[in-house]
């Protein structure tokens, strides 16, 4: 899926500095506004965020950049369940809706809502966005 994206010269620009400054294999970049937002390679997680979290500090000292970092993982479920982390998500159901949308619906326990959610919704309009961008998941439903 990732095949089909448009990566700008400026995003191109981040991905190499990360990927210089931490060894990561990154697959894509967005940036907005004060934050770039990075897929990197299934596993590679940590080797971006480095001990502590001391790349990504490094990162955000040198670009005055915040930083978001998701794995990459090829199938929408698995992508949406990670994604969540670290509310507990009981269920996710792709549904391919009659106008032709095509919907997650993610069943995740009462108490972790919010944090799937996130405050003023930041979390849940990030991973639409990226399903959407990854999968051609038109929303994300949360119940």
């Amino acid at each position: 899926m990732l095949s089909n994206i448009k990566i700008t010269e400026n995003e191109m620009k981040y991905m190499a500095l990360l990927e210089n400054m931490t060894g990561a294999t990154i697959v894509d970049c967005i940036v907005d506004d004060d934050v770039v937002i990075f897929a990197v390679k299934k596993g590679e997680v940590g080797l971006a965020v480095g001990r502590g979290g001391e790349k990504i500090k490094r990162f955000r000292h040198m670009t005055n950049k915040q930083v978001e970092i998701f794995e990459y993982i090829g199938d929408p479920v698995k992508f949406i369940r990670n994604a969540l982390k670290p509310a507990k998500v009981k269920e996710i159901r792709l549904v391919d809706r009659v106008g032709g949308d095509r919907i997650a619906m993610v069943s995740v326990e009462t108490k972790d809502k919010g944090i799937a959610i996130g405050r003023n919704g930041q979390n849940i309009k990030k991973i639409r966005f990226l399903a959407k961008r990854y999968f051609h998941l038109d929303t994300i439903v949360i119940n």
